[in-house]
């Protein structure tokens, strides 16, 4: 009886052990998400939101996408409108089709918004 619990445990402790190498190799890691391609924003003359303020909430809600101040490396413009409580943002091609608006109360979604159209377009 004392070698089949003996025999057990060292089936066990194999399996663990086997179980440890291969994570440790990565072939047992679930599959990561695919990063998204990362979006450039260059940000209109007109906006009066502060680029500061949008970064922000860049770096919190779609980490790929970034500002640059050379509109000719630029995916889209941004143009930011809004004082506290009331955000108007629209979104503008190159070319300058305007492709996206969104008016909200928070900064912190009128940024949400924007993340979720450049990283879907349809």
């Amino acid at each position: 009886m004392m070698k089949k619990i003996l025999r057990n445990a060292s089936r066990i402790a194999v399996a663990l052990a086997i179980a440890f190498l291969l994570s440790a190799m990565g072939i047992a890691k679930e599959p990561q998400k695919q990063q998204k391609p990362p979006v450039k924003l260059v940000m209109s003359p007109a906006s009066t939101v502060p680029s500061a303020d949008i970064v922000k909430f860049l770096e919190e809600k779609c980490p790929n996408v970034t500002i640059t101040l050379n509109s000719k490396e630029s995916d889209y413009m941004l143009e930011a409108r809004g004082w506290p409580e009331h955000y108007r943002f629209t979104l503008f091609r190159k070319g300058g089709t305007a492709v996206f608006a969104t008016s909200t109360i928070l900064l912190s979604n009128a940024v949400k918004d924007v993340c979720k159209y450049v990283n879907n377009p349809k």
